[in-house]
């Protein structure tokens, strides 16, 4: 990654249950609840197969956010991935998503984003391209799950988000957390 700073390199939101998500100018965050107008905007969790098992349970999913870089890597693989196409709300570069700790806050704009886990990929990613899914969800050479389709968290503070704006990185107090499935 560049040491430029981190920035928002596309937003995009869908009302409907879709997988991908269509680019659009600006989304607003709304403390507590989400992206307003997206499907998993929402206190308790919005996605599906979650309200079917407990419609009750809080939403740690509220924003999906996902590195640009991702993208990059899997062209060089053959695979074209555009942003919002794999369903995120943010697309962002220079930033190491994956490796932040769980409570990291993002600030973008007047926003404040709280990484709350990693997203953990399904079926669908191989229903967009055939063999994608092997790419963002594998095993490593120690028998660890490795997953890279972007990280989940929470509006702790609302705002607007647009592309171009600069995210600031706040760790949390340790000890840290290396981030888990939500």
């Amino acid at each position: 990654m560049t040491d430029s700073p981190a920035r928002v390199v596309a937003v995009h939101l869908s009302p409907a249950h879709s997988f991908s998500k269509p680019d659009v100018g600006e989304i607003q965050l709304h403390e507590g609840r989400g992206v307003v107008g997206d499907a998993h905007y929402g206190v308790t969790v919005q996605h599906r197969s979650r309200v079917r098992a407990d419609p009750s349970q809080p939403n740690l999913r509220q924003v999906h956010l996902m590195h640009a870089e991702l993208f990059d890597e899997l062209a060089d693989a053959g695979f074209h991935v555009s942003p919002g196409q794999l369903g995120e709300n943010i697309t962002t570069r220079g930033i190491h998503l994956l490796e932040l700790p769980v409570g990291t806050r993002l600030a973008i704009g007047d926003a404040v984003i709280t990484v709350t886990g990693l997203r953990n990929p399904c079926q669908q990613i191989n229903d967009f391209q055939d063999g994608l899914l092997k790419r963002l969800i594998f095993t490593d050479g120690e028998g660890g799950v490795v997953r890279l389709a972007g990280v989940m968290g929470i509006v702790s503070r609302s705002g607007p988000v647009r592309p171009g704006d600069e995210i600031t990185v706040e760790l949390p107090a340790e000890p840290r957390f290396a981030l888990t499935r939500v």
